[in-house]
C-alpha cells in the first residue's frame, strides 16, 4: 500500500472539462500522473463513489467550502478521485458546484487504485472494485501525507484534516 515517502504511481487520471482553454479541448481529457504533480503540491482525497451519500454530502462539500483555505496553505490544486469514467465525474462536479474548486478527477478502470493499493472491493455490495476513502498531500510526485479510512468510516480524510496538514507542512 501507498505510503508517506512514496511518489505516487506512473499513469493517467482523467477529467470532464466543459469549456475549452489552456491547450485542454472540451471533453473527457488524460492527464499523466506525474507531469500533473510535477513541481506542486496537490491534495488529493479519494472516494469510493460519485453521488454515494458521504460521498456527495460530506466528502466533495468540505473541500469545496475550503479550498480557498488549502491554496492559502500551499496547496495549487485539488483533486477528487474515484473509480467513476469522466462523464460522471464532470456531472458530479458540476452538481457540487467544484469548477475552479477542485478537479473531479477519474479513474474509470481503476489502474490508480490498484497501482496504490487502496482498492476496495464492494462486490458484495454492487459497486464492483472501488478507491478508499482517503486524502493525502502530494508535494512534486511525493506522497507527504496520507490519511486512509478504516471501512465505513469518515473520520480522517476530510478537508478540515488535510487543511491542519497542509499549514504544518508549509508552516
Amino acid at each position: 500500500m501507498l505510503k508517506v515517502g512514496d511518489r505516487l504511481p506512473a499513469g493517467t487520471l482523467y477529467e470532464f472539462i466543459e469549456v475549452e482553454g489552456e491547450g485542454c479541448s472540451l471533453g473527457p481529457n488524460a492527464f499523466d500522473i506525474g507531469q500533473a504533480t510535477a513541481g506542486k503540491t496537490v491534495a488529493i482525497f479519494g472516494l469510493p463513489g460519485a453521488f454515494t451519500p458521504t460521498c456527495s454530502a460530506q466528502h466533495v462539500p468540505g473541500y469545496v467550502a475550503a479550498a480557498d483555505e488549502l491554496k492559502a496553505a500551499g496547496v495549487d490544486e485539488i483533486w477528487c478521485v474515484s473509480v467513476n469514467d469522466a462523464f460522471v465525474m464532470g456531472a458530479w462536479g458540476r452538481e457540487q458546484q467544484t469548477a475552479g474548486k477542485v478537479r473531479m478527477m477519474a479513474d474509470g478502470s481503476g489502474d490508480f487504485a490498484r497501482a496504490t493499493g487502496l482498492e476496495l472491493d464492494l462486490t458484495a455490495r454492487g459497486l464492483g472494485r472501488r478507491l478508499q476513502r482517503c486524502s493525502m498531500l502530494v508535494v512534486d510526485g511525493v506522497v507527504r501525507t496520507l490519511n486512509v479510512e478504516a471501512s465505513g468510516k469518515f473520520e480522517v480524510s476530510d478537508a478540515q484534516t488535510l487543511l491542519k496538514q497542509a499549514r504544518e507542512l508549509h508552516g
